[in-house]
């Protein structure tokens, strides 16, 4: 707190936003000036929730958001104009305990459980977007490039998009690791350094406004809509996953299969037999389940290999000499997610299946190829295929619930059982084009 106080005086700091999320992983905020910041700090600072989606109900409206100030940064694009910061808050209610509508505070709640157990969470996102000429829904999405996997061109406006967003990012202390054009027409990739769970969701939050603020600049529309055009790769948000024990990597055992410890292998397990429980949460809009289908990268099915890419987990092959980085990846999760609340699910899922001592199933190989009927006598199980899918599977799981809490486990249920109402009751232009001349 005091070298938050001394830098908003240091640096001039006029405007002071207080962030945090609803339940959708809608960014919200605030501004108070800095002789607010103090009182901040002790007190809170009290609105009202009922405002806001999934927050509280019009009688018990009232929250305190409470600075968290270790993640006090200044914004690097308010530099030409007046210094303004950011800081994340924690939601509580007036008497002080957390707010059951807060993801923030429910992903804390799920990483005191694991380190009562004596885990520590690490994950790292590879978060994929597009850049479109304009924002118009009702234009079809113009792309910036014709690019492909891994493209660079020298006359690329998006390249220096996406370098403008890195120094963006790692102005605010963000580290990224990798950056690059993905497969599909003007889809970027920006991968993130792995840390602590709970940092790199506001590290998330933060990425998604980044990028768009730099594409405003520029005049140029930054969306992670899962799939935004047909016929390409849609946007994925694949995440590494890593258990600590102290210092050392719980996932990792020289003398298992694959390097993988019991430990890694009971937590994989757990992904694999709540999957589809989770799917609604990592995949929460009726548009995700259109990046979900075979014949892409994206997983469909609910298997684990190392090397296929259209598994839902992946145990990658650790570099030569750093065997004891272990870890996992899930790949299902897509950008418009709720990081706080997918980052939830996940470890819950896992650590129910250490618990529980789940067993691994065999790795996939060929399965992919499959028909489905081949794949049910091999005992694959297809990921949902619709949000509607998603949402009944959910409905029934204890896991989620426990994981999410009632306050929003049953507020997401409602909510997106209404955009799936909504979703069916539209008329498609795909509809029109097949079925009109004809019928």
């Amino acid at each position: 707190m005091e070298y938050v106080l001394r830098t908003v005086e240091e640096r001039g700091v006029r405007l002071v936003r207080l962030w945090f999320t609803d339940v959708l992983g809608q960014l919200k905020s605030f501004a108070i000036s800095p002789a607010e910041l103090e009182s901040a700090f002790e007190e809170g600072m009290q609105f009202d929730g009922s405002a806001i989606d999934g927050f509280s109900r019009i009688q018990e409206s009232d929250v305190l958001a409470r600075p968290d100030a270790s993640t006090f940064e200044i914004l690097p694009w308010d530099d030409r104009h007046e210094a303004s910061a950011r800081m994340f808050c924690d939601l509580t209610t007036l008497d002080g305990t957390p707010f059951a509508g807060d993801p923030r505070q429910v992903l804390r709640r799920n990483l005191h459980a694991a380190r009562d157990l004596g885990y520590s969470f690490f994950v790292a996102p590879e978060i994929e977007f597009f850049y479109f000429a304009s924002g118009d829904p009702n234009q079809v999405p113009q792309p910036l490039d014709t690019g492909s996997y891994f493209d660079l061109t020298t006359a690329d406006v998006a390249s220096d998009l996406r370098r403008r967003t890195i120094h963006h990012l790692e102005a605010m202390g963000i580290p990224v690791e990798y950056s690059f054009h993905e497969d599909s027409p003007s889809q970027h990739e920006i991968d993130l350094r792995y840390t602590d769970a709970l940092s790199m969701a506001d590290n998330v939050m933060t990425l998604r406004l980044v990028v768009r603020e730099t594409a405003l600049e520029q005049g140029v529309h930054a969306t992670f809509m899962p799939k935004p055009l047909a016929g390409v790769q849609g946007s994925g948000m694949h995440t590494h996953l890593s258990l600590f024990q102290g210092d050392a990597n719980a996932f990792h055992d020289p003398d298992q299969p694959y390097l993988l410890s019991a430990t890694g292998q009971a937590f994989v397990a757990g992904l694999l037999r709540h999957a589809a429980e989770l799917t609604a949460v990592t995949n929460q809009l009726v548009n995700s389940y259109k990046r979900l289908i075979v014949g892409t990268e994206a997983p469909s099915q609910i298997t684990w290999a190392r090397h296929h890419r259209a598994a839902l987990v992946r145990v990658p092959v650790s570099k030569a000499g750093k065997e004891d980085a272990v870890r996992i990846e899930y790949r299902s999760p897509d950008p418009a997610c709720n990081p706080y609340l997918v980052y939830s699910v996940l470890l819950a899922a896992g650590l129910k299946g250490i618990a529980e001592g789940y067993e691994l199933p065999g790795e996939a190989t060929t399965l992919f190829d499959l028909s489905p009927t081949e794949r049910a006598a091999a005992g694959v199980t297809d990921l949902p295929q619709s949000l509607a899918e998603a949402l009944d599977a959910m409905e029934g799981s204890q896991l989620v619930r426990e994981a999410l809490g009632d306050h929003i486990f049953e507020w997401f249920l409602r909510n997106k059982r209404r955009e799936w109402a909504d979703y069916k009751s539209q008329v498609t232009p795909f509809e029109l084009t097949r079925y009109l001349p004809t019928w």
